[in-house]
């Protein structure tokens, strides 16, 4: 049984968390939910709770101590749910968010999405419905209802309609089609970097230049810019990596491209 007394700020879960467990965080407001969420995986062997918050500054406090997996994120909690989620996403790039709200509506979902979350929960979820929900998050896929799924879809096919109108000439260097092209391909940052011969940073940095230069906001619009001007059409992979930190050999022209401007709301 639970002791029912106060709360402190931080209170880490005392019971010994097996190395491939799902390590979870769970932030709430509301002592009930975060009780509920405890005894719902506590029956399973694969997911521990490692830290249980109660408000927005905690929640990025508690990314930064506990070397958790994933954060179930209460939209109750003191602060904007954006700013929370770019908050502890600048802390622990890696971790998976669930966001739990009580009627999402569709611009907080695209643009919690488009800011990193992995998912969105409603609070009336089912016990059964959240624990799948955790460890299809924790593998890599995003958890969104129908309607939400149906919002994305949206939103991007009227970004997509934006990145095929005319656009200024831009150009990109050889090393950024070939980031561009690993993008493409679904490889994560640190594969990107072994095959260009770099590091995870570099590619991180590569990335945000690109993005800028060609108005898109993530990695999914990058890939259907590529799509829709067929910006990979006439692109050669490099016959060898080059080394890390090496500087780059001038080469030959790289194709110009359009220039996106336009953004989703």
């Amino acid at each position: 049984m639970a002791r029912q007394e106060a709360t402190p700020p931080l209170q880490p879960e005392v019971e010994a968390v097996t190395t491939d467990a799902i390590r979870v965080i769970v932030a709430d407001s509301e002592p009930i939910f975060r009780v509920g969420g405890r005894k719902i995986v506590a029956v399973e062997d694969d997911i521990r709770i490692v830290a249980q918050v109660e408000s927005a500054a905690a929640a990025v406090t508690a990314v930064g101590r506990f070397n958790a997996d994933l954060i179930l994120l209460a939209c109750s909690l003191n602060e904007p749910p954006a700013e929370t989620v770019s908050s502890i996403l600048s802390i622990a790039p890696e971790i998976k968010i669930v966001l739990v709200m009580i009627e999402p509506t569709e611009e907080e979902t695209v643009e919690l999405l488009r800011l990193g979350a992995c998912g969105i929960v409603t609070r009336s979820i089912a016990p059964d419905l959240l624990v799948r929900c955790i460890r299809k998050v924790h593998s890599g896929e995003t958890w969104l209802d129908s309607k939400g799924v149906n919002w994305v879809i949206e939103a991007y096919r009227a970004q997509a309609s934006q990145l095929t109108l005319p656009r200024n000439r831009v150009q990109l260097s050889p090393k950024e089609l070939q980031i561009i092209a690993g993008v493409t391909q679904g490889l994560r940052n640190k594969e990107i970097a072994q095959e260009v011969g770099t590091t995870e940073q570099v590619v991180k940095n590569y990335l945000r230049k690109v993005y800028d230069k060609l108005g898109v906001s993530d990695r999914l619009e990058l890939a259907l810019y590529c799509m829709h001007h067929r910006l990979l059409e006439n692109y050669s992979k490099p016959a060898a990596k080059t080394k890390a930190g090496a500087t780059e050999e001038p080469g030959a022209a790289a194709p110009a491209i359009g220039d996106g401007t336009s953004r989703l709301a």
